[in-house]
């Protein structure tokens, strides 16, 4: 049987970082939305490959802000 264990903290920490980030994330990836039409599989693995471009740059620029630099 699986243990069924609280996530960890840390992994708690890290989802919240993650959701917190999310609204900026969106805005520098610049993907627009879906409308009606399904996209591809090569459209979707292209647009997680621009989130997670965008997801690392929304999180250097939080640590840049909030480093008080």
């Amino acid at each position: 049987m699986p243990d069924q264990s609280p996530p960890s903290n840390e992994l708690q920490q890290k989802y919240r970082q993650f959701l917190d980030l999310l609204p900026l994330t969106i805005s520098l990836a610049g993907l627009p939305a879906s409308e009606t039409r399904l996209f591809s599989e090569e459209q979707i693995e292209g647009r997680a490959i621009t989130m997670r471009a965008a997801y690392r740059v929304a999180r250097t620029v939080a640590k840049d802000c909030l480093g008080g630099s």
